[in-house]
């Protein structure tokens, strides 16, 4: 079963940019879905994007579309978050996941069985 292990959290201003990634471990991401969720403080876990590894197909939750990216690199096992124009309501802890079914139209965390440690991500107004 592959681990994902996340980098690239920290503290950014209002509008600013940060990428994360997720790379895998103990076996590849190939036939997978990565995954990526956020759990502000007092809030429920919430689904941010979610990629295909064997199609490339995207999916994103509503609240993202337009600011954020996520992309995979084959040769690196790493799937990336690009995060533009953050906004303090971005401000969360980020969990990497893996789903073996594959598909980018799964979007639920029940569904995803491989979890990282997450990264902190905090925007400051």
């Amino acid at each position: 079963q592959v681990q994902p292990v996340e980098s690239g959290g920290g503290l950014v201003q209002a509008g600013g940019s940060l990428r994360l990634s997720c790379a895998a471990s103990g076996r590849t991401f190939t036939d997978y879905a990565v995954g990526w969720f956020r759990r502000a403080p007092g809030k429920e876990r919430e689904f941010v994007a979610v990629i295909s590894w064997a199609f490339g197909s995207t999916n994103y939750a509503d609240s993202v579309k337009g600011r954020f990216t996520i992309s995979r690199n084959n040769a690196k096992d790493t799937v990336y978050l690009q995060m533009n124009s953050l906004k303090p309501e971005d401000t969360a802890v980020y969990f990497c996941a893996a789903n073996h079914r594959g598909s980018s139209a799964i979007t639920s965390a029940g569904n995803f069985e491989s979890w990282g440690q997450g990264t902190q991500v905090t925007v400051s107004s």
